[in-house]
């Protein structure tokens, strides 16, 4: 598999994790800078880096495992590992344009 096939997969995966919603917030959980990394490897691995707006969010299981099924839905992907991570924190600065715009933040 080439770095470029690897690069569409792991957009591939980005596309449909802007399909998870926090259930708090109307604005995907991409867009909310929720997905610190997205890594592939040829043999249809998928490693997602992933933190919560807080770390005792009643959603946080619900949130992951829509995260792994969504993931696991992307053509090639055999295996989703879903690693949560508080560092760095989760702050408003990794939101994107998108995201701040659709909350009245800008």
């Amino acid at each position: 598999m080439t770095k470029e096939e690897i690069t569409a997969k792991e957009q591939q995966i980005a596309e449909v994790l802007k399909t998870v919603y926090d259930p708090e917030i109307p604005v995907n959980i991409f867009d909310l800078g929720l997905i610190y990394e997205i890594n592939y490897d040829p043999d249809g691995t998928a490693h997602i880096r992933m933190t919560l707006t807080a770390p005792n969010c009643p959603m946080a299981d619900m949130l992951v495992e829509e995260v792994r099924s969504k993931t696991a839905s992307v053509e090639g992907v055999e295996r989703v590992d879903v690693e949560l991570t508080f560092d760095p924190p989760w702050s408003r600065d990794l939101m994107s344009q998108e995201a701040l715009l659709e909350l009245g933040m800008l």
